[in-house]
């Protein structure tokens, strides 16, 4: 437990650190090469190693165009490079079928895209929310994703051991109870509305915040964190399941006492599109 302590503690002063470079392409590139990270753990939790190099190799150059394109003048080649890379695999599956297994092949490129799309919805709230026009909103909307995934692992862990009696996905994640589901909901809510609130507050001085935010800003929060956990068990649920198939307890070591990249940001997998994509539709709307 110390060293899992530790280790956060650790991190989120990486975090803080990276922040102070949010309006830099500095902080772009801080979230590409976690996202190879995490896709290089897929990869080895496939059961690929170094005579299939080639292939996470293909993943490089394509991801930091995704990551990095700024510009719209690179963003066009985004579509063409997607059609390279898919006919990329293919090509390498039909050449060197008696070594690729599809299942394993199909899982490394899908697992992958689910991760890269994860961090681009950060860098795309970024893009969309520019500093000079939104203030730090966007920053504000990432820490929210961070609380409702890691407040609501938080509180699922400790209702879990407290009260937890019924599994919730016994064949796939044997120590989550429905209890710890049903904690873990509420800690999501509670984490998004503490975090607003004191984010509102330091608005107050330093001016945060470009909207005033109101009750029905609380009011859509409670709702958004309730769907963010439900989301947030779910990529829990569906790496579990990865692992289990692949055979192996962590992907990874990189942070001690919790595993590796993929370890630590499951429950973030499907949040994040989601708050990216939410954002819009009811933050600002209900603001005018």
């Amino acid at each position: 437990m110390k060293t899992r302590v530790l280790t956060a503690v650790v991190g989120l002063c990486l975090l803080a650190v990276v922040l102070v470079f949010f309006d830099t392409a500095l902080f772009d590139l801080v979230l590409a090469l976690i996202c190879l990270i995490g896709m290089h753990e897929v990869y080895s939790a496939m059961g690929f190693g170094r005579r299939q190099w080639y292939l996470f190799v293909a993943a490089i150059p394509y991801t930091l165009l995704v990551m990095l394109s700024t510009t719209e003048a690179v963003r066009v080649l985004v579509l063409p490079a997607s059609f390279l890379i898919v006919l990329f695999y293919n090509i390498c599956l039909v050449a060197k079928h008696e070594e690729l297994d599809f299942g394993k092949l199909s899982g490394f490129t899908y697992f992958s895209g689910v991760i890269l799309f994860c961090f681009y919805s950060l860098v795309h709230l970024k893009r969309k929310l520019p500093v000079d026009v939104y203030g730090n909103d966007a920053i504000y909307f990432i820490l929210l994703i961070l609380c409702f995934a890691w407040g609501g692992d938080t509180a699922a862990y400790f209702t879990g051991r407290a009260f937890g009696k019924h599994k919730l996905a016994p064949r796939v994640s044997p120590h989550k109870t429905v209890e710890g589901a049903v904690g873990g909901v509420l800690g999501s809510m509670l984490a998004g509305v503490l975090l607003t609130f004191v984010y509102n507050q330091l608005s107050g001085r330093y001016d945060l915040f470009s909207i005033t935010v109101t009750v029905r800003h609380y009011l859509v929060l409670l709702v958004l964190g309730a769907v963010a956990s439900v989301l947030g068990i779910f990529g829990d649920l569906f790496a579990s399941a990865v692992k289990r198939q692949a055979g192996i307890k962590d992907y990874g070591t990189i942070f001690p006492g919790h595993g590796g990249i993929l370890d630590r940001f499951d429950s973030v997998m499907f949040i994040a599109p989601f708050v990216s994509i939410a954002v819009r539709s009811f933050f600002y709307l209900i603001a005018r």
